[in-house]
């Protein structure tokens, strides 16, 4: 894939493996405003480069799921996870 043809984390199936290639909180992806959940994702390890596997998924509507950011497994509900574009 080229640069920005990457994937939202919030499409990528089970078992997905990829690197985060950016963070865009511009589009109303939380209740949370832009900046407050760019700010928490970043203190979560979701940052530019970082390893990233989608682990497991919610029984229902396949919210939320767990997401191994490097070496640490954090739950996420999906629609925050579209900020997130992987490759």
């Amino acid at each position: 894939m080229k640069q920005g043809e990457g994937l939202l984390l919030g499409h990528a199936p089970r078992g997905f493996r990829g690197h985060i290639e950016a963070i865009d909180c511009g589009a109303g992806y939380s209740a949370l405003p832009a900046g407050e959940l760019e700010r928490r994702l970043i203190e979560l390890g979701f940052t530019e480069g970082s390893s990233i596997e989608i682990l497991h998924e919610g029984t229902f509507g396949r919210d939320p799921i767990a997401v191994r950011v490097n070496n640490t497994t954090v739950a996420l509900r999906r629609r925050e996870a579209m900020a997130i574009r992987v490759v």
